[in-house]
């Protein structure tokens, strides 16, 4: 076979340090672009990003030659340069240590839009670190909640 095909569709959540609301309405359209421009940059179809004021969301499909690690690294160390420059309240913004990445089949990547589409919503009722522990078990993730948040 003479080229080389993919087709790896992660959801990515990463949440803000310390889970600080810094993230007002007026600021995260604009992070929400910029995050997907850099996945694109980077290679990979981004196909949504969305979030609240502590944390984001993103469906995108891997580009063959990159890594989730470095996928992720790049998009939290470029918004948290862009972020700091958006408003004084952000000077010292950054971003929490870890992150989540997710496997998604490709039948599922509609729904994974609509969740992220509904964050506002879903998060009337629900804390961040409810969701997050709800995925890290969906998805039988083991973990030490001593060191989780981090």
């Amino acid at each position: 076979m003479p080229e080389s095909y993919a087709f790896a569709l992660i959801h990515v959540v990463f949440s803000t340090r310390n889970r600080k609301a810094s993230l007002n309405a007026e600021v995260r359209p604009r992070l929400h672009a910029y995050l997907a421009t850099v996945a694109r940059n980077l290679g990979c179809d981004c196909y949504r990003v969305g979030g609240v004021a502590d944390h984001v969301h993103l469906a995108i499909r891997l580009s063959r030659t990159s890594t989730i690690a470095n996928l992720v690294q790049e998009l939290k160390a470029s918004s948290s340069k862009w972020l700091k420059t958006q408003s004084p309240s952000l000077v010292d913004f950054a971003w929490q240590r870890g992150y989540g990445a997710f496997s998604v089949g490709p039948a599922d990547l509609g729904a994974l839009q609509s969740y992220i589409d509904s964050q506002e919503d879903h998060h009337r009722t629900r804390s961040f670190q409810e969701e997050y522990l709800a995925f890290l078990n969906k998805y039988a993730v083991e973990y030490d909640e001593r060191y989780i948040w981090d």
